[in-house]
């Protein structure tokens, strides 16, 4: 059920023109002002991991903006009712919705880095190869779950861009793909440390070399945590949302 929904939802959204400018041309712009950023700055042995960098702040933008957008396109089109009325747990419903955003936005990390390739000459010499091919689905996989955890809300606010507006440059930060943790205030050390976005870790260290596992392994561990919350919040909404009938409302 989850992959045929998830199959459904992805080619739903490859048809809408704001997801795909959102997936495709914004990280594009993003890894060419990283590119110059790190030339100007003397650094340009860090090209690769820019163009990495801003395909991973596309994938983040995709499910932040997808997941919201989803629960306010059911809205508009009269299906969210049915989906919170089916005979499954609102979770299992819903999950498709923002896993399918996590694999649209995978099309952000192919673009930059095929952008910074044969625009820039940025060499895709990754440190583990290997091992990037595993971290980045597993980071896809977490930001899914944790998008999840935001459709909960979505589910009960009108106009889920408000909070997702709010919450999109905040996570580039203190995630680590805009910039380094290291030149961030010492207080973001535990917000980052709480956030599945430990799967950008991993993929950074697959590009430039580091200890994927551990990074990885943290990230899974705090998405299954975000899928088992997500999961009681989505029933707990969505009883919410009913009794207050508030559901339809656009």
């Amino acid at each position: 059920m989850i992959g045929v929904g998830a199959l459904l939802h992805t080619r739903q959204l490859s048809r809408s023109p704001f997801e795909i400018a959102t997936a495709l041309i914004v990280p594009v712009v993003q890894a060419t002002l990283a590119v110059y950023l790190c030339r100007a700055g003397g650094e340009p042995g860090r090209l690769l991991e820019a163009a990495v960098g801003a395909g991973l702040m596309g994938v983040w933008s995709s499910v932040l903006f997808g997941s919201g957008g989803a629960i306010q396109n059911q809205r508009w089109q009269g299906t969210l009712e049915m989906l919170m009325l089916a005979p499954r747990p609102p979770a299992l419903v819903i999950f498709p919705i923002t896993l399918s955003t996590a694999v649209t936005g995978t099309y952000a990390m192919l673009a930059t880095l095929l952008w910074g390739r044969l625009l820039y000459g940025v060499p895709l010499t990754f440190a583990h190869p290997l091992l990037f091919l595993v971290a980045a689905p597993g980071c896809v996989l977490g930001l899914g779950m944790f998008g999840l955890l935001l459709a909960s809300t979505f589910v009960l606010m009108r106009n889920a861009n408000a909070l997702a507006n709010t919450l999109e440059y905040p996570i580039w930060l203190v995630s680590g793909m805009l910039v380094p943790l290291t030149v961030l205030p010492g207080w973001t050390g535990p917000i980052a440390a709480a956030l599945p976005t430990w799967g950008a870790r991993a993929v950074h260290e697959a590009a430039s070399g580091g200890p994927v596992w551990p990074s990885l392994g943290i990230c899974l561990a705090i998405s299954l945590g975000c899928l088992a919350a997500g999961a009681l919040m989505m029933t707990y909404v969505e009883r919410r949302a009913r009794a207050a009938a508030t559901l339809a409302l656009a």
